[in-house]
């Protein structure tokens, strides 16, 4: 097995000669870190006043006060640093069912230029010279998704082959056939949606998944299905994409340490936890310009694995996130998260996505399937697996059968909503 290629680009950022180091490591993202928040006390409307110009070490990095996504939705231009002008792209960020306005997050092209870096970086973990790339998420736009991760896998000498977000399985599905892909990237749910349309399917070496949470059972069933090895991303718009992503090992995201620091919090307290408990992943970047992030809370929840990696890497992993904060709710004196829903279902042969909302009246699953749809047999797996439902007023339901859209999927919880009457 060989070593993540994330570990001798962070060394050589770092300015480690042989491998990734933790003292380079750290010196570098101390340093890092303080030019950022001089950058963002000069030049950032929303941290001038609010932080310190310097620290003395990392330790005292969790002195710093929280960024949030409200803060985010209530003043993103208040983030940008310097003029207006130096921006290329800014990404806005619709969340469903989250009111008042969306997220924007802006972007250098100095800053884009390092998620090509890190994409190009993270892609060669599985992708060779001369391989035909798949490309299923959006990338019509510049400086989109795709687009970066097209110029980022022509630096490897790859093909990238943009097809898109899965809107037709079946059209999707003929096209890898068709370009011939030896690897494909890709949503889990789209993914799960093509892997499942009937028909002949590819024979793929290599597919990456993005953009949400990938479930055991998505796995399996693309390995399965494509006979390829199936490896995680983890990223989100407000990182700049890219995040971290899983090595040969497959025990965790080795995490993006040249351009970030990642730390786990109780999410109640706000407090550190002890690397291998589980928590709050927060973020800070020290290297970006644009629209730098001081310790941002991302509301997904994982923990951070000690020790050297089997590939024999030291840079920093975080464990699969799995779920979020607001992926869970409490029903019928039990917690239920979207983790468990996906394991179950997503085990069901045929069902491609689903959706869940929890009312006065119980919990609704909406699913989504390739062919008929009987709730029976579903029904009993979901009691068989979580007996609590039994009592959760638990209803089976069709849902759209087109692939869902992009984005992190969450359990919806409209119990203690209050809905205006129409005709007002």
């Amino acid at each position: 097995m060989r070593v993540t290629p994330l570990d001798p680009w962070i060394a050589g950022r770092t300015g480690s000669d042989a491998g990734a180091s933790r003292a380079a490591v750290t010196d570098h993202q101390l340093g890092g870190l303080n030019d950022t928040l001089a950058l963002v006390a000069d030049a950032s409307r929303f941290y001038r006043g609010r932080l310190p110009h310097r620290l003395a070490s990392l330790d005292e990095l969790g002195q710093l006060p929280f960024t949030t996504a409200d803060d985010l939705r209530a003043d993103p231009m208040g983030f940008v640093c310097g003029s207006q002008g130096r921006i290329s792209r800014v990404v806005t960020l619709d969340t469903s069912g989250t009111t008042g306005p969306p997220k924007r997050v802006a972007f250098t092209t100095a800053d884009q230029e390092l998620t090509i870096d890190f994409f190009a970086v993270g892609m060669s973990t599985f992708t060779r010279p001369g391989d035909r790339v798949a490309i299923l998420l959006p990338g019509e736009t510049p400086g989109s998704v795709g687009d970066l991760l097209a110029t980022a896998l022509t630096r490897i000498g790859a093909t990238a082959m943009l097809h898109g977000v899965v809107l037709d399985p079946d059209r999707s599905r003929q096209r890898l056939i068709d370009d011939k892909a030896d690897v494909a990237v890709g949503i889990p749910t789209h993914m799960l949606a093509v892997a499942r349309d009937p028909g002949p399917q590819p024979v793929m070496r290599s597919v990456l998944v993005s953009t949400d949470h990938l479930p055991d059972a998505i796995v399996e069933a693309l390995e399965t299905t494509w006979g390829c090895t199936v490896y995680d991303h983890y990223g989100m718009t407000e990182m700049g994409l890219g995040g971290g992503v899983e090595c040969e090992a497959r025990d965790g995201y080795h995490i993006r340490e040249a351009d970030m620091i990642f730390e786990v919090i109780d999410p109640a307290t706000g407090e550190p936890v002890t690397d291998g408990h589980p928590g709050e992943v927060v973020f800070t970047t020290i290297t970006r310009s644009g629209m730098p992030l001081i310790r941002y809370r991302t509301g997904d929840l994982s923990r951070l694995l000690s020790g050297t990696c089997i590939c024999g890497s030291v840079v920093m992993r975080l464990a699969r996130v799995r779920s979020r904060l607001d992926g869970h709710v409490e029903l019928a004196g039990h917690t239920l998260t979207m983790s468990q829903l996906d394991e179950v279902l997503f085990n069901v042969p045929g069902i491609v996505g689903f959706t869940a909302e929890v009312t006065a009246d119980g919990l609704n699953i909406g699913v989504r399937a390739t062919g008929r749809l009987d709730p029976e047999p579903i029904r009993a797996r979901l009691l068989d697996a979580l007996p609590y439902l039994r009592g959760a007023g638990l209803r089976i339901g069709s849902a759209d059968t087109s692939p869902p859209t992009a984005g992190k999927r969450r359990i919806f919880d409209v119990r203690n909503m209050y809905f205006w009457p129409t005709g007002l």
